[in-house]
């Protein structure tokens, strides 16, 4: 999906003008030199550059009752980066998704048109949010896809309104690529697609291993987290309508049930137990072991550790920011009893082990970009209508970072509100990209 300007005039051009040039200094008679010209001895004075960064953000305030609070002015703000106080450079009011109030100081330069918006938009709109509706089949089970195909109906007629801009996009065999546009049909159309892909507990069990643990369960999540951190690429040309990445998985776990693994691969291989060999086939989680100067969607499909998938959930976390857009990740498989009865394989600890890392990587996901998640629940109505509700009545403030330490990557965020009883809810950090391998 990634739109690439063509480059192959570049040289052409390149070329033109270098003969242009030789033409004019063979043709041009010599000049003498001036006392201000600088000679071949003249050191040259290094060319330093600079970047400013426009940083958006959507806040919400709310009042003790929950509701949202719409008159407050640009001075009712105050933004810390690192503790650093920014100057507001840009203030809107969106309230029931449409832009009630503006006020720019420093007015910030319009970005390019990308791939997330299309040429042109309806007369006179206003109003309208941008939705990416990811579905990652490659973590759905077969089982669930009608839940999932009833979810994503409930997302048609609750969420998406006349106006929002939407992509829906999959992971896996559904091939579902649908570019943004306003016409809800087209969701309607792609709901007849949607096939779980996932893996079963009992292709889990019988999965080759590696000694990072299952392979097919690490190439899987890369492909989700990169397709995902593609289109958050994308979406940074967006312009300042709220943009929310609505996000269906049944969650990520690098390493289930290892010691029911363990016990098949002994039935089948007659492998040494690492718990009396001294062998060990687990490599521990720790985070420090990835650079933190290495875009980690580089790394192969197969290579990355346990440690691999806090960095790649940071890294896809960090790219949700610098464009602004917040996740709001859901759980089709609602609330999660046991494992299923037939399966007498796994134990009850390892079933809730499984479900806990599961359900927590998509927590994460949504709490550090500003969302939430609809997990352990079968109310989705209800969460679809929260994220209406959060996406439609909001500020929107925007600065550009003045920020001491310009080699700081990882920048931390505060927005305070003159009011004491209001509760503001907000992304509380941004980080410049690390960049990619091409």
């Amino acid at each position: 999906m990634n739109a690439r300007t063509p480059l192959l005039s570049l040289p052409l051009l390149l070329l033109t003008v270098l003969a242009t040039v030789s033409l004019s200094a063979r043709q041009a008679p010599p000049q003498p030199p001036t006392p201000q010209a600088p000679t071949s001895q003249s050191p040259q004075r290094p060319t330093f550059t600079s970047q400013v960064d426009l940083v958006s953000l959507d806040v919400i305030v709310r009042d003790r009752n929950g509701q949202f609070v719409p008159v407050l002015k640009r001075e009712d703000f105050t933004i810390l980066e690192d503790g650093v106080p920014q100057s507001v450079a840009d203030f809107r009011l969106m309230y029931g998704g449409r832009e009630l109030a503006v006020e720019v100081v420093n007015a910030p330069t319009a970005a390019p048109e990308g791939m997330i918006l299309p040429p042109t938009r309806p007369v006179a709109d206003v109003a309208g949010r941008v939705f990416i509706v990811f579905i990652d089949d490659l973590h759905l089970l077969a089982s669930d896809s009608p839940r999932v195909r009833n979810l994503l109906t409930q997302i048609t007629n609750t969420l998406i309104h006349d106006g929002d801009l939407f992509a829906v996009v999959s992971t896996g065999p559904s091939s579902i690529e649908v570019n943004p546009t306003y016409d809800r049909s087209r969701l309607t159309e792609a709901i007849k697609k949607v096939m779980g892909n996932g893996m079963s507990v009992e292709d889990i069990l019988l999965a080759p291993s590696s000694m990072a643990g299952p392979q097919e369960i690490r190439h899987r999540v890369n492909v989700a987290f990169s397709t995902a951190y593609d289109l958050l690429e994308q979406m940074k040309t967006s312009d300042t309508r709220r943009k929310a990445f609505v996000y269906l998985s049944a969650g990520y776990d690098f390493n289930p049930f290892a010691d029911s693994r363990w016990k098949q691969e002994q039935e089948r291989y007659a492998r040494p137990d690492p718990k009396t060999d001294g062998v060990t086939n687990e490599r521990p989680l720790d985070s420090t072991n990835s650079s933190n100067t290495i875009n980690p969607f580089d790394s192969g499909s197969f290579g990355f550790a346990q440690s691999d998938l806090v960095s790649q959930l940071a890294e896809l976390t960090r790219a949700a920011n610098r464009a602004n857009a917040t996740f709001y990740t859901i759980d089709p498989r609602g609330l999660i009893a046991g494992p299923d009865i037939n399966n007498q394989t796994l134990t009850t600890a390892e079933w809730r082990k499984y479900v806990q890392t599961t359900v927590d990587s998509l927590k994460t996901i949504a709490d550090l970009t500003g969302g939430f998640c609809i997990c352990n629940s079968n109310d989705f109505k209800r969460g679809l209508e929260r994220i209406d509700a959060e996406t439609s009545d909001y500020y929107l403030l925007r600065y550009y970072s003045s920020n001491p330490d310009p080699l700081r990557r990882v920048r931390n965020i505060e927005v305070k509100v003159n009011r004491d009883d209001v509760n503001v809810v907000h992304r509380t950090q941004w980080a410049l990209p690390i960049p990619r391998r091409r």
